[in-house]
This record gives C-alpha cells, sequence and structure tokens, in this order.
C-alpha cells in the first residue's frame, strides 16, 4: 500500500474515533448570589449530537479542596476516564467550580462563598437551559470526592426534590474537629482556612455540626435517596467515612458502602469513579432517565 493510502487510511481512522469520542465543553456560569462568573466543564456523550430528540441524565461530578472545577478531567492518571464513562452510560457530566475551601454550602460569613446556593440554583438552571436535559430530580445525579464527597451528600440531603442519588468518595463528612487526630500546627491550620467560611468554631460549634454531613442522616433517613459511599482503608478520611455508616445502618437507611485498598488519592478516585457511575445509571436506569 502506498504512503499516501496510508496516510488517507489513518486520517479515516482518527476521524471515525474521533466521531465516537466524547467532547468536552467549558461553561461559564454566572453566579448572581456571588457577583461573580465560574467556569464548568460539560463532557458530552459522542451519541448527544446525533440523537437529537432524547434528553440525557447529568451527572455533577464536584471537586475536592485546593482544587478546581477541571480536576476530574486533568488529574486522573487516566485522562480519558470521564470521556469513556460519558460514552459508554450516555451520561452528560458537569465538573462545576467550587473554590479551594467551600465545602459546597453557604458561608454565613461571607457573601463571596455561596455554593448552596451556586450548586443547586445557578448551575442547574444553566445546564438545562444549554443542554438538552432530564430536567427534573429523576434525572439529575451527584458525587463527588473528599470535600465534593461532602459537598454530593450534603446537597442531596437538602435538596432531596433536585437529585435521585448521591456518591461520595473519601469524603470529608464531619467539619468539626473533635473526632480528628489533629497535631496542633495542623489544627491551626484548618482554623485558619474555616474562618473565612463559618469563622471560629470554639465561637460557633453549631454552625459546623449543621453544615457536616454526619449530622444528616436522619435527614438521609427521610430522603430515602440511594446513596454509594466508599473510601480506602490508608485514608485519613477512613474513621469519618466508618462513623456515617455505622449511624445509617443503626437508623436504617439503605446505603451502598465500601473499603478498598487506597488512600487519598488520584489512582483510588480513579478506580472508584466507575464503580459509582454504574451505581448511579442504575437508579437513572429505574427512573426511566437513562438513554439507552
Amino acid at each position: 500500500m502506498s504512503r499516501f493510502r496510508l496516510l488517507l487510511l489513518a486520517c479515516l481512522l482518527l476521524s471515525a474515533a474521533a466521531a465516537r469520542a466524547a467532547r468536552v465543553d467549558t461553561l461559564a456560569i454566572p453566579s448572581a448570589a456571588m457577583h461573580k462568573t465560574y467556569r464548568a466543564a460539560v463532557v458530552l456523550p459522542a451519541s448527544y449530537a446525533k440523537n437529537k430528540k432524547a434528553n440525557y441524565p447529568v451527572l455533577y461530578l464536584l471537586h475536592g479542596a485546593w482544587g478546581h472545577f477541571s480536576d476530574w478531567l486533568n488529574k486522573t492518571p487516566d485522562k480519558q476516564l470521564l470521556h469513556r464513562l460519558a460514552d459508554d452510560y450516555n451520561l452528560i457530566i458537569v465538573n462545576p467550580e467550587g473554590e479551594t475551601f467551600s465545602f459546597y454550602l453557604n458561608s454565613p460569613v461571607s457573601l463571596d462563598s455561596q455554593f448552596e446556593t451556586y450548586l443547586t440554583q445557578e448551575v442547574i438552571s444553566k445546564i438545562d437551559q444549554t443542554y438538552r436535559t432530564v430536567a427534573n430530580r429523576k434525572g439529575r445525579v451527584i458525587a463527588g470526592l473528599s470535600m465534593g464527597g461532602h459537598g454530593a451528600l450534603f446537597l442531596s440531603a437538602r435538596h432531596p426534590d433536585l437529585y435521585c442519588a448521591a456518591g461520595s468518595m473519601s469524603g470529608a463528612l464531619d467539619l468539626r474537629t473533635w473526632n480528628r487526630k489533629l497535631a496542633p500546627a495542623e489544627a491551626a491550620g484548618r482554623a485558619r482556612l474555616w474562618a473565612p467560611i463559618l469563622g471560629s468554631e470554639a465561637d460557633n460549634p453549631e454552625r459546623f455540626a449543621d453544615n457536616s454531613v454526619l449530622t444528616l442522616v436522619e435527614q438521609m433517613h427521610r430522603n430515602g435517596l440511594p446513596l454509594i459511599i466508599d473510601c480506602g482503608v490508608d485514608d485519613g478520611l477512613i474513621d469519618i467515612n466508618r462513623e456515617l455508616h455505622r449511624r445509617l445502618v443503626y437508623n436504617h437507611t439503605p446505603h451502598d458502602y465500601t473499603e478498598r485498598p487506597g488512600a487519598h488519592t488520584w489512582e483510588y478516585w480513579q478506580t472508584a469513579l466507575p464503580y459509582q457511575v454504574l451505581f448511579l445509571q442504575q437508579v437513572l436506569k429505574v427512573n426511566g432517565a437513562a438513554v439507552e
């Protein structure tokens, strides 16, 4: 075969592969609550462009502390992980911005950090206006890692009208320090981070309790949302995740809980995410929201 024909064949194969691959949009989403505009990454399955009559379910996938909206695309060892999951499940995956230490809650201290409002009102509204989505709770799921694991369980517990299932990977599920084995320097560092979000824990312990996932187990029980929770056995947050599991078992809240080898690393989250998406996809199927 001539060099020209080989080159032509290679171009055709690349074009065919590109046609089957998910695409990533970067979308600007303004926040009236915070008077600023943030970006979100939106992973669209390849079928979205072809299947123009279908409305697609959405996974809101949250990043961790000291991170930003692009982390799930840029920091997993496999840079095509989200593309494949979007294609395999015909799922829109939205990676919104949560800043470096918001914990996806509305700060009573700073009007510049109102991420509960941003995620539940402004981001969802913009995504539903921009894309062909299943624009109700039956087609909307949420998950995240570390701070984002907290955010996913926190937001879904407080807004069961918006999401039909939630997942947490290595979740930082308790904002209080009483049950953390922290060195004095570590504790002081955490206090500095929390000061602009929740103020002083010593002066306002109820704020830290009220905004912690661990204190929402009765609300989770009442909501009855399907939940999936996992954590690595070498993760510093394993004890908090075990405590949430214990409380959910105690109050008879159905949930999927897994511990597996691993620490607080992208290698662990890359392994965990496909299990979470499979679980969430089953809920979407039961709801009749999945695109076959």
